[in-house]
């Protein structure tokens, strides 16, 4: 499985764990919601480190449990 795939996989995942909306999670990592959802689906294969950063940060993960 490619790195870019883990990446939305996780994100998804995790964000689903913590039972948040897209919508929601986008308000609380500061992330856009459309390239939320755009990082999720796939279509945003490599999301900048900043990106990764924030989202990393809402979910409570480091960036390294985002991107294994």
């Amino acid at each position: 499985m490619a790195i870019e795939n883990n990446i939305s996989e996780n994100i998804k995942k995790r964000r689903t764990k913590l039972g948040l909306s897209q919508e929601v999670f986008a308000q609380k990592s500061g992330v856009k919601y459309t390239s939320l959802t755009k990082i999720e689906s796939g279509v945003i294969k490599t999301p900048s480190v900043l990106v990764v950063a924030k989202i990393a940060k809402a979910l409570g993960v480091s960036i390294e449990d985002i991107i294994k």
